[in-house]
Parts: C-alpha cells; structure tokens; sequence
C-alpha cells in the first residue's frame, strides 16, 4: 500500500512539474515573440523615417540587391544557427538568446556554465531553467557593460596598452576552449573528436560561415554512431 502511494505521490508530482513547463513554454513562446517582433518594429522605424518622411529613399533597385546579396552570403545561417543552439539554449533561451545577440560568444557559453553550475544534464527541465538564468544574467550585464562603453568607450581604448589590444583578439577563441574543456572532461573521447573535427574543418577550404555548423554536425553524427555502436553491442 506504501508503495502504490509512493508511486502516485511520485506521478502526481511528475504531472504537476510538466504542466508548470508546458505553462512556462507557452508565456516564452508569448512573450518571446512579442518582443521579438518589437524590435523589429523598432529596428525598421529609423530607415522608414529616413525614407518616407525625410525623403531619402534610395529605391528599391539597390535595397533588393543588397538583400538578395547579404541572404546570399549568410541566409543559410538563419535556419542552421536556430537549429543548432536550441538544444543548448532551450525555447525561452533562444528567444532571448536571438534578441539579445552574442549568442556564440556570450548566449551559449553562460547557458553551459549555469547548466554545469546546478550539475544539471543537457537537454532536461532542469537545464533549461538554469540555462536560461544564465542568460538573462548575462545580457543584463552586457546591456550594463555597453551602455558604459557607449559613453566612455573611445576613451577606454585611446588608454589601453598595446599587449591589452592585442590580447582582446583572444577573446572569443579562449571563450570556445573553454566550453570544450568543460565538456570534454566529463567524456575525453568525444571531446578529442570534436577538436580533431574541428581542426581538421579549420584548416579545409570551407566556406567559413558553415564551418561552425559543420563542425557541430560531424561530431554529433560521429558521437551518435559510437554510442549506436556501443548498444549493439550490449
């Protein structure tokens, strides 16, 4: 009798911590797409300002071209980079992730400390939660951080010494061994197939913008057949 109570008491408590997702996904779709389309509004105000209201429309000749020309170079990004981060980010933190920017190097990276902070696994409630915290966090300071570089930032860089310069350039690249080395300790075997794969796509001739996504591709194929391999064999 204990038993069956445990059991339903553990259902009960299952169903009740679905029920507040499905409920916390609804207001992010919500709330994610309200805003999204905010600041797409916002964003188009100032060139349709320009153009209707001050008469500086260059016409649609050059506006299309450039469009046609910028889709042709990076439109494959806005279906790959969606894709490829909601596994990490989650739904609420791609909404924020994709409104804020950064996402490679800020969104992505705080998502993974705050998931490995609270010990919680890839993919599961608990990691959205922290992953999303993480985020939220993280373009608050960055908002903070360019709001104050905004206004003092000339004056910032015009003081830096030569070697401080040249070290921002390691920035991003110091960021992403990190994420690898965070995860790469808790599986080495496939942390070393993702720098190999990654080393061996840095140094083909491909093109750039898909080499991310094709670094990313490669090792989750090679991961999944090893692990498929793996069961076979059980």
């Amino acid at each position: 009798m204990a038993m069956k109570k445990e059991i339903f008491n553990q259902t009960s408590i299952e169903l009740s911590q679905s029920a507040e997702m499905e409920a916390f996904h609804s207001r992010s779709h919500f709330w994610g797409r309200l805003t999204l389309w905010v600041l797409i509004a916002a964003s188009l105000m100032a060139p349709l300002y320009l153009s209707f209201v001050l008469g500086a429309h260059p016409g649609w000749t050059p506006i299309i071209a450039g469009l046609v020309g910028y889709a042709a170079f990076v439109g494959i990004m806005w279906v790959l980079e969606p894709v490829t981060y909601y596994p990490t980010l989650g739904i609420s933190g791609t909404y924020i992730g994709f409104l804020t920017g950064n996402i490679a190097n800020m969104c992505l990276p705080c998502s993974a400390a705050a998931q490995n902070a609270v010990g919680a696994e890839p993919g599961t409630k608990k990691a959205e939660i922290s992953g999303t915290l993480g985020i939220a966090i993280a373009s608050l300071t960055n908002i903070i951080v360019i709001i104050f570089v905004v206004l003092s930032g000339s004056y910032i860089v015009s003081i830096l010494p030569a070697p401080v310069e040249t070290a921002l350039g390691y920035v991003l690249p110091a960021i992403f061994g990190g994420v690898l080395g965070q995860f790469a300790i808790k599986v080495p075997l496939y942390g070393t197939i993702a720098l190999i794969v990654g080393l061996i796509i840095l140094f083909s001739p491909i093109f750039s913008l898909i080499q991310i996504v094709l670094c990313v591709v490669i090792t989750v194929a090679i991961v999944l057949y090893i692990e498929k391999l793996k069961a076979s064999k059980e």
